[in-house]
């Protein structure tokens, strides 16, 4: 596991994942439950779909940081 590549995916595009597949809530909900616009969730949830994708695509590794910035 140590000769992995990582990809870090943040608590924030974590949340946004969780409330779609697990919680399955649509956008407008979703976005209501995380205090921010449509867009802005479908940006992070985007971002976490295309960091997701390239982990399990890439065989990398996904390391869950508590930042929103990275």
């Amino acid at each position: 596991m140590r000769e992995l590549e990582l990809v870090e995916l943040s608590m924030e595009e974590l949340e946004a994942y969780r409330l779609r597949h697990i919680k399955d809530l649509d956008q407008e909900e979703a976005a209501t439950e995380m205090h921010t616009s449509q867009s802005t969730y479908q940006r992070i949830l985007y971002s976490a779909y295309k960091k997701i994708a390239d982990a399990l695509i890439g065989g990398k590794a996904i390391k869950i940081i508590k930042g929103a910035d990275k």
